[in-house]
């Protein structure tokens, strides 16, 4: 499996940006997906998870604000994020699991993407 994220970047507290994933290696529509980050000095959290079926969780401080979501025929997933605070600042990764149907759990993530830098500014 592959996974390649973009969309990473420098911007303002209060501003948007997407992340996608592109994978391949395995069939994308049957497992779950997920967006993890890691702060400087912190240990990586997951930030967002989605289904196969599309059912989706998130972290507490980015509900209401990040929006995971999934294009099967793209083999590609997003995560975007608006009203971003510096907080938000970090490597975000995309990673995929071998979990089919539910959520996964962090543990359950077995492919990881090379990540992506976000840094927003106050």
């Amino acid at each position: 499996v592959q996974l390649q994220a973009s969309g990473g970047g420098s911007v303002q507290a209060g501003d948007s940006l997407t992340l996608s994933c592109a994978h391949s290696g395995r069939t994308f529509r049957t497992y779950g997906m997920g967006w993890f980050r890691q702060a400087p000095g912190k240990q990586r959290e997951l930030v967002a998870a989605i289904s196969s079926s599309e059912s989706t969780e998130y972290l507490d401080s980015v509900k209401g604000r990040f929006t995971i979501s999934r294009d099967n025929a793209k083999n590609t997933v997003y995560l975007e994020m608006n009203s971003l605070k510096p907080e938000d600042t970090g490597i975000y990764y995309c990673a995929s699991s071998g979990i089919p149907y539910r959520i996964a759990t962090a543990a359950e993530y077995d492919y990881w993407g090379q990540g992506t830098q976000v840094t927003v500014s106050s």
